[in-house]
């Protein structure tokens, strides 16, 4: 069964299954988001080291998106998807052995095996456009990243009421992580994707990698979902420590984060119908702007609401850049080109996160979050040029 015939209905099981598995996926990553900082926080005697367990979450991807490549290019989609729900049961589990025997690095430790998890769940929203006909490509990948409206909802609920449930604070949230995970396997298995049959017979590989990222447009794609996560993922992961310097209690920071991730995913329902309206990189334009917009209100004032709105339009912004880059990532390469190029883009995306979410934690604890939100326009600015860059590029192919 081709990508091109494997549905001509958008909603059908295998996509419905597949948003609601990309919604487990970001409870994980919220709730993550959520305490991991703050566990550090109490576990490290070294106030700048907080956010080490959030980056061992990000450094374990990129670890893992060579041999993710691999797993899924021998065995297809479903087992590679299966072994990283495994995974993501395992590392849950140390992480609650972390908080309850209070050791820092264990956690750090369980949070880079937890990596693993994360580089397969970065291939949902491409494995989204495999279950649907090509017309329906765009609407696929939005609505799978739309599906990450659950992890809004679950993921700071799921801090918020398990934080004291157990002998240590949060360590209930990362048993219930495990029990979710165990959910998304059971979901996983009823899930047909068009390689579940693989054969040892040779497969065309396509271009050399070397090749598909010297594209211009492979460029602007990995530019765009690198940047974008790693200024979403620099503000949003210094969130919690910052408003816990000012004072706010924790179910307000839950509450800032749920907005910030609806933000993220409520654009879903139609990021993929303007896409296909304006184009890939328009969309990705408008994202861009959104971040520009995010820092200057986060300038404006550490008051509640300029948190709240801030980090709104950073998950807007999120999504945008996101969807468009996965969009425009698809028109870079061929069938059998996949596994290397969404791993080569997802290495990109993991390497920013990971630099990312070490200069969040450093730099809020010891310059501040003025200056975080000043240094996340550099990447943003960086993004519209290669945007011009390829818009000026395209006028002249026109003419």
């Amino acid at each position: 069964m081709s990508s091109q015939t494997s549905s001509s209905r958008l909603f059908n099981k295998d996509l419905v299954l597949l948003i609601i598995c990309q919604g487990l996926f970001f409870t994980n990553n919220v709730t993550f988001i959520a305490i991991n900082g703050l566990v550090g926080l109490d576990l490290t005697p070294v106030p700048w080291m907080a956010t080490l367990p959030i980056m061992g979450y990000v450094v374990g991807g990129a670890l893992s998106t060579a041999p993710v490549a691999r797993t899924q290019s021998r065995f297809g989609r479903k087992k590679s998807f299966q072994l990283g729900l495994l995974v993501a049961v395992v590392s849950a589990l140390l992480c609650a052995l972390a908080v309850f025997t209070r050791q820092f690095w264990l956690l750090v430790a369980a949070t880079v095996v937890a990596g693993y998890y994360s580089a397969n769940g970065q291939l949902y929203r491409f494995a989204a456009a495999e279950v649907v006909s090509l017309s329906l490509r765009d609407k696929a990948i939005s609505w799978v990243l739309a599906g990450g409206l659950i992890g809004a909802i679950i993921g700071p609920n799921l801090a918020r009421y398990t934080k004291d449930v157990a002998a240590y604070p949060f360590m209930g949230a990362y048993l219930a992580l495990a029990v979710l995970a165990v959910l998304a396997m059971v979901l996983m298995r009823f899930i047909r994707f068009p390689d579940d049959k693989r054969t040892q017979a040779p497969k065309a590989t396509g271009r050399d990698l070397s090749d598909i990222v010297r594209q211009p447009i492979f460029i602007v794609a990995a530019l765009g979902a690198a940047f974008g996560y790693g200024i979403m993922n620099l503000l949003m992961a210094a969130t919690p420590l910052a408003m816990e310097v000012d004072g706010f209690a924790f179910a307000d920071t839950a509450t800032v984060l749920q907005w910030h991730v609806i933000g993220m995913f409520a654009p879903g329902f139609f990021t993929g119908a303007l896409i296909k309206r304006y184009g890939a990189l328009e969309v990705m334009a408008a994202g861009v702007v959104l971040n520009f917009a995010c820092v200057f209100i986060a300038l404006s004032g550490v008051t509640f609401e300029h948190y709240l709105v801030s980090l709104f339009l950073l998950g807007v912004g999120w999504n945008f850049l996101f969807t468009g880059s996965t969009s425009l990532a698809t028109r870079a390469h061929t069938p059998e080109e996949r596994d290397k190029a969404q791993g080569a883009i997802n290495f990109a995306v993991f390497i920013v996160m990971a630099l990312s979410s070490f200069s969040s934690g450093a730099l809020v604890t010891t310059q501040g979050w003025y200056w975080l939100n000043i240094g996340s326009l550099v990447p943003a600015a960086m993004v519209g040029v290669a945007l011009l860059a390829l818009f000026v590029r395209r006028a002249r192919a026109a003419s």
